[in-house]
């Protein structure tokens, strides 16, 4: 007989998997340590208008999946009305069974709307546009009571070095009970393809750090600055997005010589190229131990491939895919440098192409500290493969290879004030792993230690790991 679609039992095959999502997931609060919230929005609790804006603006999941649908780009990204892209954003979800966008559409029409029983379809875009719509107009949906609906204690958003941090320091004014903390995300400092980009990047860094770069030290020394003033406005994270690791050899002198060339706005050939991002890599890096920050390495985006897209509309948008460098030489080389000076941060690596899965694993065990559990993380199933099969592997090797008692656990890695439901899906994923091995004898079926294993996992993991404050 088949099973009814998302029940509040969806994905929990065994009365043990129940039993731990239910009196122990659920409970748990969310640690939402990686997302791309607008920060501007949280301090103004801002109110959407519509249902299109609160759930189809930014998400490049959507879009993609709608340009697969053969939606034009005008109902996508373009100048179509609100309504209109919903329209062909239900039109679109049928089309997606067996995609996680269908499991996390009805799971974000669920929490926090309360529709269940009922398929976003063309049949049924309307009726759901209007209620959620009707919804989110009042003060109950607003960003912040979004956050609280979810049980949200804290986020860190992702903010280049030259943000003011205005709007944090603004919710900490306040005194909004949720924590929301900047993430340093310096790749803009080390994007050396278009030295005029670059320099352009450069002149607002001499204003912001009130420091004239005058060579490869005073650049160094003004991004020091920008570190120690994201630290004091609550930083605890960096975050570095790149398409594998960087570890040339190569001498402070070339160093120097490189960013004098970036400076006279004269191309770089590629070895130039990887020693300064290797050279840049290690004083974050540095920075970052010194100040008893996290860093969080996510590898193996190929970004921007449509070059008409690009060109149209810019980056972001739904036209990036897994790529295939190699990974596991430079990624040692550069975390043993500086383990080798006892200068390595935490550390959690985060990689898109599977391939590389059991690699990642491996070589974060490599470089555990034994005064701090899980010091270096094998981080969760990212991107492409934070669904249902991606989520299971990447447990699994880190089950096989690792701790998975000790992992920190679900990110939203999300745009949308939508998206927390993405904790709960991969929370009953875990419950159902556990569920299914105690059912086969493969676990004691102790609900104390496994219901703590959950619990932890879930949250308790990451309080203990990142360092900032709750209270």
């Amino acid at each position: 007989m088949a099973k009814q679609f998302l029940t509040e039992d969806f994905l929990l095959q065994s009365a043990t998997a129940r039993t731990l999502y239910h009196e122990h997931a659920v409970k748990m609060s969310i640690y939402d340590y990686h997302c791309h919230l607008p920060v501007e929005q949280i301090a103004a609790d801002h109110q959407f208008a519509n249902i299109t804006q609160a759930w189809l603006a930014g998400d490049h999941y959507k879009w993609r999946a709608m340009r697969a649908n053969g939606v034009a780009e005008k109902f996508v990204t373009g100048d179509a009305s609100d309504y209109e892209k919903f329209e062909k954003w239900a039109a679109t979800v049928p089309y997606c069974l067996r995609n996680p966008l269908y499991h996390w559409t009805h799971l974000e029409l669920k929490s926090p709307f309360g529709i269940t029983g009922k398929l976003l379809g063309p049949d049924t875009a309307k009726e759901i546009y209007e209620s959620t719509t009707a919804m989110l107009k009042t003060p109950e949906f607003s960003v912040r009571n979004l956050m609280r609906k979810a049980n949200v204690k804290l986020v860190c958003t992702t903010d280049d070095p030259l943000d003011s941090l205005e709007h944090h320091q603004s919710i900490r004014r306040d005194g909004f009970e949720i924590k929301v903390h900047p993430a340093f995300r310096p790749d803009k400092a080390m994007a050396v393809e278009d030295v005029s980009v670059l320099n352009a990047w450069l002149d607002k860094l001499e204003e912001a750090a009130d420091t004239q770069i005058t060579g490869y030290d005073s650049y160094i020394e003004a991004i020091r600055k920008r570190h120690d003033y994201f630290h004091e406005n609550g930083c605890r994270l960096s975050d570095h997005g790149l398409d594998t690791a960087y570890a040339e050899d190569y001498t402070a002198g070339e160093i120097k010589q490189i960013f004098d060339k970036i400076r006279s706005k004269k191309a770089l050939d590629l070895s130039q190229r990887l020693k300064f991002k290797s050279a840049m890599m290690v004083e974050f890096a540095l920075m970052d131990a010194e100040r008893g920050w996290v860093q969080q390495l996510h590898l193996g985006a190929l970004r921007n491939n449509s070059a008409r897209l690009f060109k149209a509309i810019g980056p972001d948008i739904g036209c990036d895919s897994m790529g295939d460098l190699e990974t596991a030489a430079p990624l040692s080389k550069f975390l043993d440098t500086l383990d080798k000076q006892n200068k390595l941060p935490k550390t959690v690596v985060y990689n898109l192409n599977p391939r590389d899965n059991a690699m990642i694993a491996t070589m974060v065990g490599n470089f555990q500290g034994g005064s701090v559990p899980g010091k270096m993380q094998y981080g969760s199933a990212w991107w492409f493969l934070d669904q249902k099969d991606g989520m299971e592997e990447q447990m699994n090797i880190l089950s096989n290879m690792g701790l998975l008692s000790r992992f920190v656990g679900m990110l939203t890695d999300s745009r949308s004030f939508l998206s927390y439901p993405r904790h709960e899906y991969f929370r009953r994923i875990l419950c159902n792993m556990l569920g299914g091995d105690v059912e086969a004898g493969l676990l004691p079926s102790d609900m104390t230690l496994l219901g703590k294993m959950v619990e932890d996992i879930c949250f308790n993991n990451a309080r203990e790991y990142f360092p900032m404050e709750l209270n």
